[in-house]
């Protein structure tokens, strides 16, 4: 995983023509958007996946074209053995890159209320309301982010997003290997599966999905050391002489 703030990727004009060929088809929807926040957050998080995918395969942004499948997921055109996932929060950009098979993230701020919204009603498994109740009250939101943003993580990776009811899988605590579940708690999914949920700046709770297809190992990183600095700040430095 990359993670950037959306700031470090603004173009220091954003309607500079030489954004069109880095965006390719993204361009026409990116003109028509007038709020400048979303304007904003949607050319930053474009630039950071591509930047990040062309670290990765060693290539052009410009010669990268993003692409999204039916739901609105994205992809490399032409690119099918690097999966890619993208998640955004107030004030965070998280892109997910992966060799090995299919690959989803998720980003909220840590803080986020969603115990007293009665998410937790809407989401989670039986199973999983059992284990809330368990955690102690002063940390009962901060697990049902985790689970949410567990959720919505595979949810990206398998393609289904939204659509697929979150009260229909689930995961444990986190003390253990993380696996899906079925809503009565039994195993839902096999070892090709691994999860992990990290936090960000003290102030973000981010999960990723990580599907093993069984390609063989490559270089790609493993779901348990996911975060990586330095890529991004290589990213940062080739992303500023481009805009120079």
């Amino acid at each position: 995983m990359v993670y950037a703030r959306p700031q470090g990727w603004l173009p220091p004009d954003p309607d500079d023509r030489r954004l069109r060929p880095m965006l390719g088809r993204d361009w026409d929807r990116y003109q028509r958007m007038s709020h400048p926040q979303v304007r904003g957050r949607f050319v930053a998080s474009r630039l950071l996946l591509k930047y990040s995918a062309c670290a990765v395969i060693h290539a052009s942004p410009q010669d990268v074209e993003l692409a999204y499948k039916p739901g609105g997921r994205p992809y490399l055109r032409g690119l099918d053995q690097i999966d890619i996932s993208l998640s955004h929060t107030e004030g965070l950009l998280l892109v997910g890159l992966t060799r090995r098979g299919m690959i989803g993230v998720d980003a909220e701020l840590a803080d986020r209320q969603m115990l007293s919204a009665g998410v937790a009603k809407q989401v989670c498994t039986g199973a999983e309301t059992r284990m809330l109740d368990e955690v102690p009250e002063d940390g009962r939101n901060a697990a049902l982010v985790r689970l949410w943003t567990l959720k919505e993580a595979y949810s990206k990776a398998i393609g289904q997003g939204l659509r697929f009811p979150f009260s229909q899988f689930g995961f444990g605590p986190g003390d253990r290997p993380v696996t899906v579940q079925r809503p009565n708690g039994s195993p839902g999914t096999g070892e090709e599966w691994s999860f992990g949920t990290y936090t960000v700046d003290t102030a973000y709770t981010v999960s990723v999905a990580l599907q093993d297809a069984g390609f063989g190992d490559t270089d790609d990183t493993a779901a348990e050391t996911m975060l990586d600095e330095g890529l991004l700040d290589a990213l940062i430095e080739t992303a500023a002489g481009v805009a120079a």
